[in-house]
C-alpha cells in the first residue's frame, strides 16, 4: 500500500482515530513501565526482593520489549493492525494483573507480557501514521505518537508516585491498571479499521514467512537502519536507564530532596518529552532535513546531563533543566522517521520493529549494568553524588558517539529528496 493511502478506502478521520486510540494504548503501557520508579521501597518489601532484584524484575520488560519489537513489525506488514494491536493491549493488561499478585515468579511473566504486549503500541501507531496518513507530516505524527507514550511516562510518575505516597497500596495500583486494560483492547478492534492482508504466492503460510524474512534482510543490512537503531539507543537510555528507574533515588540520596520533590522533578523529563517528541518532528519536517536537528537537539542533552550530574544546585531555575533535557532527549524519536524513509516502503512495520528492537536492546542490555555498576560503586552502602556520577557518566559520552554517528547518516528529509533546479543558461541579446 502507498503511503498517505487509507486502508480499503477508509475516510481519512476514521484513519486518524485509529492512529488516535492506538497512541492512547501507548500512553497507558508507558504509565505501567514507568510507575515502578516510584514505589520501588514498596515492591521492595512486597516481592522480599533485593534492589538489584527488582532491577531485574522491572528489565524484564525491555528483554521482551526489545526482541518482540521484530515480531509486531512484521506482524504489521503482514497483517492489519486491527489483527494484532488489540491483543497487543489484552496481553499488556494481563501481565499487569499477574504483577498484582505480589508473587516474583508470576510478576516476572507478567512483566514480560507487558513488555511483550506493550511493543505493538508504539509499532501500530507510527504504521498507521506513516503509511496511511499524509506522508508530508511524518515526523510530526511520529513526534506525536511519543509524545503520547511520554505523556504517560510523565503520568506514571507525577500522577501516580502522589497516589502511592497517599496510600494507595502497590499491587492495588496494578490490578486496576489491569482492568483498565480490557476495555482498552475491546475500543482498539472496534475503531482500528479492517484490511485485507497482502496477497501472497500459492502456499500462504510458507508464503508469508519468506516474504517477512526478505524484509527483515532487507532492513538489517541496511547500514542506515543499524545507525537509526543505535543513534535512538543512545537518545533515548537517559530517560529509559537513568531517570525513568533511578531519576527519583538520585535526587533523594545525591541532593537530600524530600521523596515529593524527587517525583515532580524526575517527572519533569518525561513531561519535557511530550513538548519535545511533536515540536522537533515539526521542525524537522518544516525545515524538511533530519540530521540538523539531530544534532543540534543532542548538543542540547549533552550540556543537560553534564549539569544534572556536576552543576552545582540552584543554578538554574526548578524543573527547568529536567525538562529542557526531556524537550531535546525527544530528537530520539527522529531516527525513527529516517528508518522508514531509508528503506521500502513496504517494510515500514519491519523497519520500525527493527528500530525498537536496537533501541530498547540496549536499554535491557545496559540497565542491569548501570545498576551493578551503581552498587558496586557504593561498595553496597550509602550512595552519595559521586557514586551516581561516575556510575552514570558514560551516558554523556553516549549521547558524544551518538552525535558523531548521526554525520554518518544519509540525509532523509524531504529538501534532501528534492529534485535539483535545472541549470540555466544565460540568455544572450543579439
Amino acid at each position: 500500500m502507498n503511503r498517505g493511502a487509507q486502508p480499503g478506502g477508509t475516510a481519512l478521520g476514521v484513519v486518524a482515530a485509529a492512529w488516535l486510540v492506538t497512541s492512547i494504548f501507548y500512553f497507558y503501557q508507558y504509565i505501567l513501565r514507568s510507575a515502578p520508579s516510584v514505589m520501588v521501597p514498596e515492591m521492595t518489601l512486597g516481592f522480599g526482593l533485593t534492589p538489584v532484584g527488582i532491577a531485574s524484575l522491572l528489565g524484564l520488560f525491555y528483554y521482551a520489549y526489545a526482541p518482540f519489537s521484530l515480531v509486531a513489525g512484521v506482524a504489521l506488514d503482514q497483517f492489519s493492525p486491527r489483527k494484532v494491536v488489540p491483543a497487543g493491549a489484552a496481553t499488556v493488561a494481563i501481565g499487569a494483573l499477574l504483577f498484582s499478585t505480589g508473587d516474583p515468579a508470576l510478576a516476572s511473566i507478567g512483566r514480560f507480557l507487558q513488555g511483550a504486549g506493550g511493543v505493538f503500541a508504539l509499532i501500530g501507531a507510527v504504521t498507521i501514521a506513516s503509511n496511511y496518513l499524509p506522508a508530508a507530516r511524518a515526523a510530526t505524527l511520529i513526534g506525536a505518537t511519543q509524545m503520547f507514550g511520554m505523556a504517560g511516562g510523565s503520568a506514571g510518575q507525577f500522577v501516580v508516585g502522589p497516589a502511592i505516597a497517599g496510600g494507595l497500596e502497590w499491587d492495588r495500583f496494578w490490578l486496576m491498571m489491569g482492568i483498565v486494560g480490557l476495555p482498552l483492547a475491546v475500543v482498539l478492534f472496534v475503531l482500528i479499521p479492517s484490511q485485507s492482508p497482502k496477497p501472497v504466492p500459492a502456499g500462504a503460510g510458507e508464503g508469508r514467512v519468506q516474504i517477512a524474512g526478505r524484509a527483515m534482510k532487507a532492513v538489517f543490512i541496511n547500514p542506515q537502519s543499524i545507525l537509526c537503531g543505535v543513534i535512538a539507543g543512545l537518545l533515548f537510555i537517559p530517560t529509559t536507564v537513568f531517570d525513568m528507574v533511578w531519576g527519583v533515588r538520585f535526587l533523594e540520596e545525591a541532593h537530600d530532596m524530600p521523596y515529593s520533590m524527587a517525583v515532580l522533578r524526575s517527572a519533569s523529563v518525561p513531561f519535557g518529552w511530550i513538548i519535545g517528541c511533536p515540536l522537533l518532528g515539526w521542525l524537522s519536517d518544516r525545515l524538511g532535513r533530519r540530521k540538523p536537528v539531530i544534532v543540534g537537539a543532542a548538543a542540547v542533552l549533552f550540556v543537560c546531563l553534564a549539569l544534572i550530574l556536576y552543576g552545582p544546585p540552584g543554578l538554574l531555575p526548578t524543573y527547568s533543566l529536567g525538562l529542557v533535557a526531556g524537550i531535546a532527549s525527544g530528537a530520539a524519536m527522529i531516527p525513527y522517521t529516517v528508518i522508514k524513509e531509508a528503506n521500502r516502503p513496504e517494510h515500514g512495520g519491519t523497519a520500525t520493529g527493527v528500530i525498537n528492537f536496537i533501541n530498547f536492546s540496549i536499554s535491557a542490555l545496559l540497565g542491569p549494568v548501570f545498576a551493578g555498576l551503581l552498587i558496586r560503586t557504593s561498595g553496597g552502602g550509602t550512595r552519595e553524588l559521586e557514586h551516581y556520577q561516575a556510575t552514570f557518566q558514560p551516558l554523556l559520552w553516549g549521547v558524544a558517539l551518538a552525535i558523531l554517528l548521526t554525520l554518518l547518516l544519509r540525509e532523509t528529509g524531504p529538501a534532501a529528496r528534492r529534485p535539483a533546479a535545472p541549470f540555466a543558461a544565460p540568455q544572450t541579446h543579439p
